[in-house]
């Protein structure tokens, strides 16, 4: 329990460390490699430090002992230590790691429920693409529109899938588009195929179904999603060119593609459409001053979660404590 407080709280400070990073870069910057860093170092700090940086959680009873006597002492001063100090105290965290059976038997049905919907997802989209290859006249060979290689779907897309070898689906409605803009919806999803899109959002959820606890890297997850959204609409920008002719396809297929099934790679969802856009079409720029703090606000959070060391209890005291908490739950 101790431990998964701390990683959520080191997730949590280096996910905010991430949006301020995020907010001084240019709207154009890349952004997913930016996160991808936050999510491995939000998972690799937390296990770095218990064994290299680590602190003995003390007993409140040594603090006490430092300062003055019980009987000298005002009831209520001695109610607000003892309420201060509980967390250091060997007995509180003995209560809090007796729920640890429950605990990791939670954790172990959760985790197994995200991976059933994993294999649920592959297996819907393997379903999508043997039903459309089976539709072609000749399955070998991928058609090919506006020399992007594509399959044709009923209702399911524009999407990216696969995490061997990435494909792109195309409902049969886009098709039905004008040129120019069948030709930006078709762009935007080779360059998630040409980025490895989809390999790379699969790979960064994975550390979900050993952690599904960890909420700090559920939000980190879901920007990581948005970034790589937002440097694939920059990239179909720098090609074509007319943003507010994408801005606007962008909201015409958002409209039509809710009305088929969603096809995203494990646990992730839509990035957010409104945030897309107004980098898209209106970035607002950083004030002059904001410029300076939001970068220096970021480096001193940064200081500060490098300098927290990773709380544990000895393992004696951790062994001793459970047997004592064991034994008061018997005598009840």
């Amino acid at each position: 329990m101790l431990c998964i407080l701390y990683v959520n709280f080191i997730g949590g400070c280096l996910s905010i460390i991430g949006h301020l990073v995020e907010r001084a870069l240019p709207a154009t910057f890349a952004r997913r490699w930016m996160w991808l860093a936050v999510i491995v170092f939000s998972m690799a700090l937390p296990g770095y430090y218990r064994y290299h940086h680590s602190w003995d959680v003390p007993s409140a009873a040594s603090v006490q002992a430092a300062g003055q006597p019980a009987e000298k002492t005002a009831p209520q001063t001695i109610g607000l230590a003892t309420a201060l100090l509980s967390p250091f105290d060997r007995d509180f965290w003995a209560r809090i790691e007796s729920y640890d059976t429950k605990i990791n038997r939670v954790w172990l049905i959760v985790s197994g429920l995200l991976l059933i919907w994993a294999v649920t997802n592959a297996m819907r989209v393997s379903h999508v693409i043997g039903s459309s290859r089976g539709e072609q006249t000749d399955p070998g060979i991928p058609t090919m529109i506006d020399g992007v290689p594509i399959l044709v779907t009923d209702v399911a897309g524009p999407a990216t899938v696969g995490v061997v070898r990435s494909r792109v689906l195309v409902p049969k409605w886009v098709l039905g588009l004008p040129g120019a803009q069948r030709k930006y919806v078709l762009r935007h999803e080779d360059e998630h195929r040409r980025a490895h899109d989809a390999r790379l959002l699969f790979v960064a959820s994975l550390p979900l179904v050993l952690a599904p606890w960890n909420l700090a890297l559920w939000w980190e997850l879901r920007r990581l999603c948005l970034a790589v959204e937002i440097d694939c609409d920059n990239r179909v920008v720098a090609a074509l060119g007319n943003p507010n002719a994408y801005g606007e396809l962008l909201l015409k297929v958002a409209q039509a593609a809710n009305r088929g099934p969603r096809l995203q790679p494990a646990f992730l969802g839509m990035g957010s459409l409104e945030r897309r856009l107004t980098l898209l079409l209106a970035p607002t720029p950083l004030r002059h001053a904001q410029r300076f703090l939001v970068p220096a606000l970021a480096f001193v959070l940064l200081l500060a979660v490098l300098a927290i060391p990773h709380p544990v209890l000895p393992h004696h005291q951790h062994a001793s404590m459970m047997a004592g908490a064991t034994t008061s739950e018997t005598q009840r």
